[in-house]
């Protein structure tokens, strides 16, 4: 990949008085957490349509659990990666307003960030599907099978499961930072899963230069991408994160 490409990318953001951020699974692989959707993925041991919607949890939230305090133990156990962490000092040096990501694992908050919206949810939070009640994701409730609510609910990870639909705030917050940034940072996703994949389109449709981090090529790519910087996350964006600090 060519200088000129981060050079490109890292004049876009000086220039941009709002960017904005949309991350997705590829930010959090080097952090040890597989793609959901990649070989050897999540998905891949637990079909989401037995696992990973609300009538699934309902009917059997002991089976479903069994999924989420796998996902909690490998999520519990990471820490942010340098792609995060270059985020942060973005952020921390005001070049970087707003992140919306579509992960679940809590990550840029841990590396620094303070203004991240997650699109949809975070494990760590645990809320009760009848009385709402709230507490953070314990794994020492594994013996036990799905955690019980002091109301005697179920308890269930504050994340948004198949055929749910994003909630309104977060929902309502992306699309506003979406239309109005100057830049957007793309990292880690393949543009699949709507409607995060629709935020840079409209981004780009009122004239923010598209910047894209991926390890390969996607519908972005061609389409609307004005710098590509290929490669993982943790290697490009710190080095990116130099060039927009170094001016």
């Amino acid at each position: 990949m060519s200088e000129e490409v981060f050079r490109k990318a890292a004049e876009a953001i000086n220039r941009a008085p709002l960017v904005v951020a949309v991350t997705g699974a590829g930010a959090s692989v080097e952090s040890g957490i597989p793609d959901f959707r990649s070989t050897g993925g999540l998905w891949s041991k637990y079909p989401p349509a037995e696992y990973a919607t609300m009538d699934a949890f309902l009917d059997d939230p002991d089976k479903v659990w069994v999924m989420f305090y796998e996902l909690g133990e490998t999520i519990l156990a990471a820490q942010p990666n340098p792609g995060h962490l270059a985020l942060a000092k973005l952020e921390e040096f005001g070049k970087l307003q707003g992140i919306v990501t579509q992960n679940i694992d809590g990550l840029h908050q841990q590396a620094g960030n303070t203004v991240v919206i997650e699109y949809h949810g975070n494990v760590h939070n645990l809320g009760c599907s009848s009385c709402f009640r709230r507490r953070r994701m314990d794994l020492s409730f594994r013996a036990h099978g799905a955690p019980r609510c002091e109301c005697g609910g179920y308890m269930k990870p504050s994340v948004v499961l198949f055929g749910e639909p994003i909630p309104p705030k977060p929902l309502m917050q992306a699309d506003t930072l979406a239309r109005t940034c100057n830049a957007m940072l793309i990292v880690g996703t393949s543009a699949q899963v709507y409607p995060a994949a629709g935020l840079p389109y409209a981004a780009k449709e009122n004239g923010a230069f598209i910047i894209e981090c991926n390890v390969e090529p996607t519908e972005f790519t061609h389409s609307i991408t004005d710098a590509f910087l290929q490669g993982p996350a943790g290697e490009n964006l710190p080095k990116l994160a130099q060039l927009v600090m170094a001016r």
